[in-house]
């Protein structure tokens, strides 16, 4: 038997392939759709190389049986789910394509449990991960017994044994809408949210579009960050953030040394990780709770005991009073946001940065190097790593070494770690109390691993 896009989310009986499972999102639906009893498999080159152990063992806990990606998982499922990153050429979908079976876009299955439920879509170009966490934690804490869809793992969700980018629960569905290939237009949430619009995936033009119709999808409320870029998408919406344009405003905002504190309608909001943006964050996520019932100062009593994402700020650990640091940053804006928030209260800074692919970097190249220098201070070190190649058939046009001569140019001195674990060496010998050290960069599984490496090298 072969199922309809709306048999792949509710049908139990009959297998369900995902084709690169082993990847965020992919693997979110995978378990959503397992938590539920639903027969579940999937395959990816990374597992058949015997790598992410640990993904593999979360997948296989909550009932994906795992293929070689080989076309034997395919030949036998009833649909396969794919998703952009997964190249036409791969065995599973030329099975499909031969035996007829139907084959859906990842973003189609999304759009389908969140209509199956009350839900709240959080988009944007910065900020999805953590806001989607942190309304799942306020509903949580809240006793809504939430779902979630994230392309983030949940540190709460792990502490409990789960990978941490899903679970099923029975109220409101918080799902991580990605603009990246187009697809949050399929999505008809019941409280859409955009937090910003950076240049990240595509031009901030071509984004603003998808950000219109996702939002004119929202069924019933609307919630926009108070970015001057966000203004065409402010009409009949709540208006999120610290400036006079917004309607659901912070005020008093204060860094302290392990976070930040803010008030919103006078209820005084404590904050367990550091930065601005994650108080705007906050925001976004203490509006779109409100939609569900939940009042500010039960928000604000969640998000006090708030867990986060893991590498969102991630506090690795700390040796011979350095602090390391593993963030996901990888678009100029993330990176900057985060070097802002290290630098408070920080001495001096240590940051590696891998580039997340050859395409990302030639069309971020430019803002990387016009938004980071200036924020760089005389002692901080600025490091490279090679750009993380993950196959395929990329160009292989541009390299670290072109995006340290930018930062020379701008004033500031970069050096490239060829291979990574030079920066270890540099960290062991340089750092001293007070600074801190930071691992940034997306994709690539293995950073969470280095990061503790560079904790450990400390010792």
């Amino acid at each position: 038997m072969t199922l309809t896009l709306s048999e792949c989310a509710q049908d139990s009986e009959h297998r369900v392939h995902f084709v690169g499972v082993a990847g965020a999102g992919m693997s979110a639906l995978a378990q959503y759709r397992a938590f539920g009893a639903g027969r579940t498999s999937g395959s990816d080159r990374a597992l058949d190389r015997g790598q992410q152990s640990a993904n593999r063992a979360s997948l296989e806990r909550v009932g994906v049986q795992v293929f070689p990606q080989d076309g034997s998982g395919a030949a036998t499922a009833a649909a396969l789910i794919t998703s952009s990153a997964v190249e036409a050429a791969i065995p599973d979908l030329a099975v499909a394509r031969e035996r007829g079976i139907p084959i859906f876009h990842r973003a189609e299955l999304l759009g389908e449990y969140v209509r199956s439920r009350p839900s709240c879509a959080v988009a944007g170009t910065s900020g999805k991960s953590s806001v989607t966490e942190m309304l799942f934690e306020i509903l949580r804490h809240a006793g809504k017994d939430p779902g979630l869809i994230s392309g983030g793992d949940s540190v709460l969700l792990r502490a409990q044994g789960w990978r941490g980018n899903a679970w099923r629960g029975s109220g409101p569905l918080v799902v991580e809408a990605d603009e990246s290939d187009g697809s949050l237009v399929q999505h008809s949430p019941t409280v859409g949210i955009v937090l910003n619009l950076h240049r990240d995936h595509m031009e901030p033009a071509q984004v603003l579009g998808l950000f219109t119709d996702f939002l004119a999808r929202t069924s019933l409320a609307r919630i926009v960050g108070d970015e001057p870029e966000c203004g065409p998408l402010r009409e009949s919406a709540v208006v999120v953030g610290f400036s006079a344009d917004a309607t659901f405003r912070g005020e008093a905002f204060s860094a302290t040394e392990y976070g930040c504190t803010f008030t919103v309608s006078g209820v005084r909001v404590q904050l367990p990780v550091p930065g601005m943006h994650n108080a705007q964050n906050a925001l976004a996520a203490m509006a779109a709770a409100e939609q569900f019932g939940v009042d500010s100062a039960t928000a604000a009593a969640a998000l006090a005991e708030y867990r986060g994402v893991a590498r969102r700020f991630e506090i690795v650990g700390h040796s011979r009073g350095v602090r390391v640091v593993d963030d996901y940053a990888h678009n100029p804006r993330k990176v900057a946001a985060v070097v802002r928030a290290a630098q408070t209260p920080s001495g001096r800074l240590f940051a590696l940065f891998q580039p997340h692919g050859f395409g990302p970097t030639r069309f971020m190249r430019a803002e990387l190097a016009e938004l980071v220098p200036p924020l760089l201070r005389v002692g901080d070190h600025w490091c490279f790593a090679p750009i993380y190649d993950a196959g395929g058939s990329a160009e292989r046009n541009v390299s670290s070494d072109d995006l340290a001569a930018d930062f020379s140019a701008a004033g500031v001195q970069a050096t490239v770690c060829a291979p990574r674990s030079e920066f270890l060496r540099l960290v062991s010998l340089e750092a001293r109390a007070g600074d801190t050290i930071l691992v940034l960069g997306g994709r690539d599984p293995g950073l969470a691993d280095f990061a503790c490496a560079v904790l450990s090298s400390l010792h």
